[in-house]
């Protein structure tokens, strides 16, 4: 402790309670050794403590600073004295180095005693031997030894002791002036001593200790009103600021005072209040991107976070559900707005539909047979019975391009499925379908964002078996994945054949589709399972070229292509069949050629006959040849 270690009584090389005439003599004497030039010591320097370096401007210094009674009275705080009998022993055994007796000395004095006018002295010394300690409860102690001292009816003896008998001290000053010098060495906390300080001392410590983190946090406060007021564009950046900048600073403060405490419920809440503000007008300010939204809920929940008063995180809470309610916005006007199309078309089918069973029942003439339904014009009555150039207006003002990008930035999976059914469905029921097949196209056209790259797709036999027509029952898809955190996803997956064609079953296959699978990912994610396509009991992909087509909220990410064939052997078979039928096909036609000759005494019905049964071979043989290709290609 620099207190200690370069205190102006050790430079000199006296005690604390030292006479003026003593304090004379020994300037004299380092004035003599200065001018020859022969080293300074003292009994003093005591070797348990670091060594000490004396020249002319410390040694100045050192008789300067215990002039004036205030600087006596400070410095012999952080010093020895020698005022009895026990002092005198215990220095003998500290001018030795032996610094364990000199404590048992002075702590058979102080233990479980108050102070008193026999140990006030053992008080003050066996303190500063704690001030000394690497251990901080330790030093604790000691300032606490210290601080009894100057609170007890014996520190004026101590200060007589040390200074003028005139001098007279006001306690709590020299309680401030002795925790401002601890607090300079910087060698302890100030929360751990707070914990074990009382009285006054506790409170300007508190004080003390908080004037820092509460100018910090005034600071950074006021700051960010003023930049945010200036500059409105960049609110987001100042609040994030203010959050880092206040973070420690509170969290001194909480350890300093607790969360109870009424000055740091102040400035928490000041903190609160003006990201709560930041939140407000980032949102009130900005294009309401849904990155803007995000952002503005991520200020108001940090302002939650901070927050103490019970009203302020209840207005905090709202201002929550408010911007969360923002949230797919869009999205829910769209899906309301098709819902309403749904049920206004679905409510007119059924009084119609209604109106028609009761003409079945009720009209005579349908009744008796003489008229009947012209179920053709019921249902073109029915898809009439809505203004589809209204529900075009509608669908213009509410699914503009923006609006779309909103919605395809949506996460809310249930949501977005139930819109892209409703679209479809209005598009094949509609009369005036254009204006909805151009929203549905402009909305495949928007890249999704993604929390995550595909880094490649993984085409393979669900069997691991080669990709040999004899072989294959199902082929499945993985996609290899880099991942930037969580989302869920809906993924699609389009299997197309070498003609062009897409693979679909009409009882699982989603519209336009072979298949889809809701996934989540988490940041360790690296593969996606996409399961396969086929058939149990037979290969159902025909030879050629094919691919696979990925699809994230309809807008195509990915396409790996694959060859499907026969193995060698099995396709050379085939191949082989092919050529026999083909050079019997050959044989075939050349053998009718014969059969149409003119030959001698063979009757009409006879040749008749022959070209018959040729052509019934020939045709026989094309379709096994029409049927052999057929195979060699699996179709």
């Amino acid at each position: 402790m620099k207190n200690i270690y370069q205190n102006p009584y050790r430079i000199i090389g006296i005690l604390s309670n030292a006479t003026a005439r003593e304090i004379q003599a020994r300037k004299t004497k380092i004035q003599a050794f200065t001018r020859v030039g022969k080293p300074i010591d003292s009994e003093y320097d005591f070797n348990f403590l670091e060594d000490i370096t004396r020249d002319e401007t410390s040694i100045t210094k050192a008789f300067s600073d215990i002039e004036q009674n205030i600087g006596k009275v400070i410095h012999s705080l952080f010093w020895f004295i020698n005022y009895s009998s026990f002092d005198q022993m215990a220095l003998e055994h500290l001018k030795n180095g032996d610094t364990s007796k000199a404590k048992e000395i002075w702590h058979k004095l102080t233990n479980g005693q108050e102070i008193n006018a026999k140990n006030f002295s053992a008080y003050s010394n066996i303190a500063t031997l704690w001030l000394l300690s690497e251990e901080e409860m330790s030093k604790v102690t000691g300032i606490q030894y210290k601080i009894k001292l100057i609170e007890s009816g014996y520190f004026t003896d101590f200060v007589h002791l040390v200074a003028d008998e005139t001098y007279n001290i006001d306690k709590n000053k020299q309680i401030e002036i002795f925790i401002d010098e601890v607090l300079k060495g910087k060698n302890i906390s100030s929360q751990s001593l707070i914990q074990q300080l009382s009285g006054y001392a506790k409170t300007y410590l508190t004080q003390k200790a908080t004037e820092e983190p509460v100018y910090s946090i005034e600071t950074a406060v006021e700051s960010c009103e003023e930049k945010r007021s200036k500059d409105k564009s960049n609110t987001y950046k100042y609040a994030k600021e203010l959050y880092t900048n206040t973070q420690k600073p509170l969290a001194e403060l909480k350890n300093i005072l607790g969360i109870q405490d009424l000055k740091y419920q102040t400035m928490a809440d000041s903190v609160a209040k003006e990201l709560k503000q930041c939140a407000i007008d980032n949102w009130n300010n900005s294009d309401e991107e849904e990155t803007d939204l995000k952002k503005s809920i991520e200020l108001a929940t940090l302002a939650n976070k901070i927050a103490t008063g019970k009203t302020l995180k209840e207005d905090i809470q709202k201002d929550i559900k408010t911007l969360e309610g923002m949230k797919d916005r869009e999205l829910k006007q769209a899906v309301e707005l098709l819902r309403s199309i749904k049920n206004a078309y679905e409510e007119n089918e059924k009084k119609i539909r209604k109106e028609v069973e009761e003409m079945q029942t009720t009209d005579i003439a349908i009744l008796s047979g003489w008229r009947t339904i012209n179920w053709t014009a019921v249902k073109k009555n029915i898809r009439s019975s809505i203004s589809w150039e209204g529900v075009n207006d509608l669908l213009k003002e509410i699914l503009i391009f923006s609006n779309l990008k909103k919605i395809k930035e949506s996460d809310k999976i249930d949501l977005k499925s139930e819109f892209w059914d409703l679209l479809n469905w209005i598009k094949d029921i509609s009369l005036e379908p254009c204006i909805v097949t151009n929203i549905i196209d402009s909305y495949k056209n928007i890249p999704p964002k993604l929390g995550f790259e595909i880094l490649s797709v993984e085409v393979f036999d669900t069997d691991n078996k080669p990709f040999y027509i004899e072989d294959i029952r199902y082929i499945g898809v993985k996609l290899n994945i880099k991942s930037f955190g969580t989302g869920k996803y809906t993924i699609y997956k389009k299997y197309i054949n070498p003609k062009g064609q897409y693979s679909h079953n009409s009882n699982i296959s989603p519209e336009g589709y072979t298949t889809s699978k809701d996934i989540e990912i988490t940041p360790t994610t690296t593969v996606i399972d996409l399961g396969g396509w086929g058939n149990k009991d037979k290969c159902t992909y025909v030879v050629g070229e094919h691919k696979v087509e990925i699809y994230i909220d309809h807008y195509k990410v990915y396409t790996q292509t694959f060859h499907i064939d026969w193995s060698p052997k099995k396709k050379k078979e085939l191949q082989d069949n092919i050529k026999l039928l083909k050079q019997k096909l050959v044989d075939l036609k050349n053998e009718l050629v014969e059969i149409e000759k003119f030959q001698w005494f063979r009757l009409p019905n006879v040749k008749e006959k022959q070209v018959k049964e040729a052509q019934d071979k020939i045709k026989e043989t094309v379709e096994q040849i029409k049927k052999a290709e057929n195979l060699l290609m699996n179709i």
